[in-house]
């Protein structure tokens, strides 16, 4: 049985829903019987999204609007136009996310837009959405989109992990405060995608990797560690498995502990502790 929020009826937003994960996600929500809200910044992907939809869901229970989540009016005229719709929000998935690389000294317009999107779009996702669902009285979800690369920051994508790790860390916090809100029934879960096949990660691929899982593994993955529970949604793939992530995870915060390098993981001289620590039971 997927999480009781996940029900007929009920409403849910997601911003990015036009394609990846996001799409992947509302497909679920709308075939679960749940009313569905796409936002995303592609009008002309949002239409194709709509007449989608239309084959798993009845056309009135589909509403799409053009949002750009880096600007808070955008994301407040969003919660108010659901709100007027639907009567409210019930599940909230804040998954926009952009990824066109980025360099330590590149352009700042560049890491200002990465920045805007992937962390602050998920900032006013939650500051704007939730105080009404919690007013609500009602059980909902607020599942923030994060990234591995987030907690491990890789050398390569500095502006990405940057935003991601804002993520993670806004997400704990917002969990802490609604478990802390009075006759609050909403929860905070942070999604941590493995690797996933998607316009995001595709890189002029147009065959999905053998490594990748797709866009609707890693929802159906979701949905089950939402019913379980889990605040952190630490998703594998055909090429990670969990255990792999968790030791990579581990040596990530043991550089601090263990008073080492930054990023040790990939600085040579501690190649070998390091896949003799990944070798260890």
């Amino acid at each position: 049985m997927p999480h009781p929020v996940i029900a007929k009826g009920n409403v849910a937003v997601i911003t990015g829903g036009a394609s990846g994960i996001g799409l992947a996600a509302a497909t679920a929500f709308a075939r679960a019987g749940m009313k569905v809200c796409i936002a995303d910044v592609d009008e002309a992907r949002l239409a194709e999204v709509a007449t989608k939809l239309s084959s798993v869901t009845a056309a009135t229970n589909v509403m799409t609007s053009v949002v750009d989540v880096s600007r808070a009016k955008n994301v407040t005229e969003l919660e108010r136009a659901v709100g007027a719709h639907f009567g409210g929000t019930d599940l909230l998935m804040n998954n926009a996310g952009i990824q066109p690389g980025s360099t330590l000294f590149g352009e700042p317009d560049n890491w200002q837009r990465i920045i805007g999107v992937n962390m602050w779009g998920i900032i006013n996702g939650a500051r704007i959405f939730a105080p009404n669902m919690i007013a609500r009285g009602k059980a909902g979800l607020i599942i923030n989109t994060g990234s591995k690369q987030g907690i491990t920051t890789p050398p390569g994508d500095p502006a990405y992990n940057v935003s991601k790790a804002g993520v993670k860390a806004f997400t704990e916090a917002l969990q802490h405060e609604l478990r802390n809100t009075k006759d609050c029934h909403i929860t905070a879960h942070l999604l941590i995608p493995g690797f996933v096949f998607t316009g995001l990660t595709a890189k002029g691929r147009t065959e999905k990797p053998a490594g990748a899982w797709t866009p609707e593994q890693t929802v159906d993955f979701m949905i089950a560690r939402l019913e379980a529970g889990d605040f952190y949604i630490l998703c594998p793939d055909n090429d990670v498995p969990r255990a792999l992530d968790e030791k990579r995870m581990l040596w990530a915060a043991g550089d601090i502990v263990e008073n080492r390098p930054p990023l040790s993981r990939w600085h040579p001289d501690y190649a070998d502790a390091f896949a003799k620590f990944v070798k260890e039971s």
